[in-house]
């Protein structure tokens, strides 16, 4: 079953439509399921098939979208509210390698954290249900060479 057939699912499932707008939006998202987008992004890209679509309207289908765990709001520390698709292949959300210079953003599809969870469980008594684990460091190309943001940023100095 595709993605879009199992968001209408998980919609149906809480008394919600998928309207053409709404799969709009979400396509926008799984066609840049890499590139993390925020609101405005968002907005900008569905507005080419939906000129008089609102930015409101984007925002509250995400947060719907959240609502419905279809999607994570994200910061990663650039004061933007950035929206990411959880994925059907795993219980928990990916991890996120964050490069503090250039800002470059990789993500780590495999779960490291299965033991962790299972001695949380044994020692606490806690039952973990999800977990995001972001790291945040320098590439060794940004260090190395420097990298094409800190470049542009000294020459804009």
């Amino acid at each position: 079953m595709d993605q879009i057939s199992n968001i209408s699912q998980l919609f149906a499932a809480q008394k919600y439509k998928l309207t053409p707008q709404r799969e709009a939006i979400v396509n926008i998202l799984l066609d840049n399921e890499k590139d993390h987008l925020s609101v405005e992004e968002v907005y900008m890209l569905v507005k080419n098939s939906y000129p008089h679509l609102g930015l409101a309207t984007v925002y509250r289908t995400l947060e719907l979208l959240c609502e419905l765990h279809i999607v994570e709001k994200m910061n990663f520390g650039d004061g933007v509210a950035r929206y990411d698709l959880r994925g059907n292949d795993h219980s928990h959300m990916h991890h996120h390698l964050i490069c503090s210079v250039c800002g470059r953003l990789e993500e780590i599809k495999d779960d490291w954290l299965v033991e962790l969870e299972k001695r949380v469980e044994r020692e606490y008594g806690f039952n973990v249900t999800d977990h995001r684990l972001d790291f945040k460091g320098t590439y060794d190309t940004c260090k190395r060479t420097g990298c094409k943001k800190e470049k542009a940023n000294k020459a804009v100095s």
